[in-house]
Order: C-alpha cells, then structure tokens, then sequence
C-alpha cells in the first residue's frame, strides 16, 4: 500500500472501527464494570471474527454469501438471537450491591471475550461492509493477497484502539457511576443490542 493510499485508508477505517455498535457499546459496559484492563482483554475476542470475515472477502466468498439469501437469513438470525441473549442478560444485571461475586480473573476473561466473538461473528453485514470498503484500496493489477493482508492487520490494530477507547471510557466515566447508574447504564446498553438484533433481522440487507 502507498503512503498516498495509507493516509486515506487509516481515517477513514477508523471511523468504521469507532463507530458505537454492539461490540463498542459493550467495551464500554464492562469496563464500567470490572475495569479497563479486563474489557480490553475481552474485546481481543472479536479480532479472530473480524479475521475470519477479511478473510472470506480476500477470498471472494464475502460476495457468495451477500449473494446467498439462505445462507445471510441464517447467519443474520442466529446472530440477532445472540444479541438479544446478551441484551437481555445486561437488562437482567441487578445492581452493583446485590450482584453475586465476581467469577474468577481466568474465568471472566473467557467469556468475556467468547461473548464479544460471538457479537461480532454474529453480524454477516460486516461482511457486506468489508466487501464494499477494503477492495476500495486494493490494487488488482498487483497480487492481491498481500495487499488483504495488510489491510485486514491494519483493520484489527484499529479495531483494537477504538476498543480501547471506549473501554478507557467506559472506566473514566465508572467514578461518577453510582450504583444506580450503573443498574440503568447495563439497561441502557442492554436495549441497544436488543434493539441492535431485532434491526439485524428486519433491516433491508443492502
């Protein structure tokens, strides 16, 4: 990749990755909860998706599955159940001085970082936005693996800021959380991925 075409690609990826979806909104959740270091840690789990769907699209087959009604109806579904699942637990948190303890360090990690996989492998239009956006910055006069290559790391390196960024706020902001801001913050964010999965669903796919 140029310069010329690095300098457009990193501010405009950027905007994509800060964007406040589900797997943002739930960085920000967590570190309220158990710290910033914790919900960096868990957001880790939503690179190997991303990976994954980068890969299909270098591949091609982010076209065959935009292409594929059956297959987008499946994918989109059961990611939609699994936000909803999420949303509904955080709705369901009871406040800070009533929660149960807090499961061992190992333990919350993992899941903590499954539960951001499966939000973020959950949604096939990130597929769609893969497909429409990296090729933008592609020369295919040249061989294109490489180039994915270097996109897709230069993706998830981003991905992994703008997590950062919202844990680091979601933790800024935990001083000035009371416990009932705090019960109201996880109904908050627990809408939004109900609301999030329920529009997965009913959206137009384009």
């Amino acid at each position: 990749m140029t310069l010329t075409s690095l300098m457009l690609f990193v501010p405009a990826c950027f905007a994509l990755n800060a964007a406040p979806g589900p797997n943002n909104l739930l960085s920000f959740s967590n570190a309220s909860r158990l710290g910033f270091t914790r919900a960096v840690a868990g957001s880790v789990g939503r690179l190997p998706a991303f990976a994954a769907m980068i890969a299909l699209v270098g591949l091609g087959m982010g076209m065959l599955l935009a292409a594929s009604e059956a297959a987008f109806t499946v994918v989109a579904y059961a990611g939609a159940a699994y936000l909803a699942y999420v949303g509904w637990k955080l709705w369901r948190t009871p406040a800070p001085d009533a929660a149960a303890p807090v499961a061992p360090r190992d333990a919350r990690l993992r899941a903590l970082a499954r539960q951001d996989f499966l939000i973020a492998i959950g949604n096939p239009k990130a597929i769609a936005i893969f497909t429409a956006f990296l090729p933008q910055f592609v020369d295919f006069n040249a061989p294109v693996a490489g180039q994915f290559v270097e996109l897709g790391l230069w993706f998830l390196a981003l991905e992994l800021l703008a997590a950062a960024l919202y844990s680091g706020l979601g933790w800024a902001m935990s001083s000035v959380l009371t416990p009932l801001r705090l019960h109201l913050l996880n109904r908050g964010v627990g809408g939004f991925l109900i609301a999030s999965g329920l529009a997965l669903v009913l959206s137009p796919r384009g």
